[in-house]
């Protein structure tokens, strides 16, 4: 009796993951069959393309965001060190009339982002600052530098390394309510998501940000070496965000330094709704995946339902008050089943402290 009590408890647990993935794997589902009956369009191959056309971006800063927050933090400097380092690339290349290539291009916007990361990193970790208060600081810094020092103004016309993948597709399916096409860009942004959870699983890199989160301390006692773990994360971080920027404006075809930065609340709901502790030492590339495929299909959804776009920002921001407060409550009784775990041989048997660990394991 016991044992198949064990082991139905096991499997749930398997099934709901480490981070909840299991349960937001149901809603996303539960959600695009709901939608599908609702509205048949939307279950169609051009819908499910689009879906993934408007991740690409949110995916890669989310995947940037993902390390800050395991680690313990919260990074509101991302959109602007995108929007940077890709305009930047843009007038530095049409300024001097030449052109760098796509891949040079990229080189250029990604040692961009990353000198701007290393002075989040620097700041952070050297000197022990709250990392919000950081990066709000540097969010302005970066926009306003940009603004001053860089331009202001929208540009039409990318250089021709860019421009030459902005209408390129991965794969074109003709459907009943039009052409769908996926755009080639989906391609880096798997390989962002297999790189970035291959270095959280298994590089000791990884282990140190999710140690880190835990408790940054205890992490210092243990030998990491915390300041250049940090300042290298923010680092890596900074290249991604440029990576995001370079592909948003790249599939806008068009440069602007007045897009993205204000729009950190929907990349930072995904990432906890995937299961990422907003207190550290707690998250996964696969729930931040399942949790910015959810943002993009509620916000898809209220569009075709005709929901304002100001409701939309609403929704999105209900989501994050909800994602944040189950991890609080689910905090707070842990703390409690931890206190009546360590008082059972005081107060309860041996077996009942067993059967407490299990489950809570």
């Amino acid at each position: 009796m016991n044992a198949g009590r064990t082991a139905t408890q096991v499997w749930v647990r398997r099934l709901r993951g480490q981070n909840n993935e299991g349960i937001l794997a149901l809603v996303l589902i539960v959600l695009v069959i709901g939608m599908s009956i609702a509205n048949p369009t939307f279950f169609t191959i051009p819908t499910a393309f689009g879906i993934l056309r408007s991740a690409i971006v949110p995916m890669i800063f989310a995947l940037g965001v993902l390390l800050v927050i395991i680690s313990g933090g919260i990074d509101m400097s991302f959109a602007a060190i995108a929007v940077f380092a890709a305009y930047t690339t843009i007038k530095v290349q049409l300024s001097g009339e030449f052109d760098l290539g796509l891949v040079g291009s990229f080189v250029l916007a990604i040692v961009i982002g990353a000198a701007l990361g290393s002075i989040n990193g620097f700041l952070i970790a050297r000197f022990r600052l709250p990392t919000m208060i950081v990066t709000l600081g540097t969010r302005g810094i970066f926009t306003g530098a940009l603004l001053t020092y860089v331009g202001s103004r929208y540009i039409a016309d990318l250089p021709t390394g860019m421009a030459s993948i902005s209408t390129k597709n991965l794969v074109g399916v003709a459907a009943e309510t039009g052409n769908a096409y996926l755009h080639v860009l989906v391609v880096p942004t798997l390989v962002l998501i297999v790189l970035v959870a291959w270095i959280l699983r298994r590089t000791m890199f990884g282990r140190s940000i999710y140690a880190i989160g835990g408790d940054a301390e205890a992490a210092r006692r243990a030998g990491i070496r915390v300041v250049r773990v940090q300042v290298w994360m923010y680092v890596l971080v900074g290249m991604m965000a440029a990576v995001g920027g370079m592909a948003y404006m790249i599939m806008g075809r068009s440069g602007t330094p007045q897009e993205l930065v204000g729009d950190e609340l929907d990349i930072i709901a995904a990432v906890v709704l995937g299961g990422a502790s907003i207190f550290g030492g707690r998250g996964s590339v696969g729930g931040t995946v399942i949790g910015v495929l959810l943002i993009q299909v509620i916000n898809n959804s209220l569009i075709l339902a005709g929901v304002p776009s100001a409701w939309q920002r609403t929704a999105v921001g209900l989501l994050l008050v909800i994602g944040v407060g189950v991890q609080a409550l689910a905090a707070r009784r842990s703390a409690r089943i931890v206190r009546t775990i360590d008082d059972a041989p005081h107060g309860g048997s041996a077996a009942d402290s067993d059967d407490l660990k299990k489950v809570t394991a």
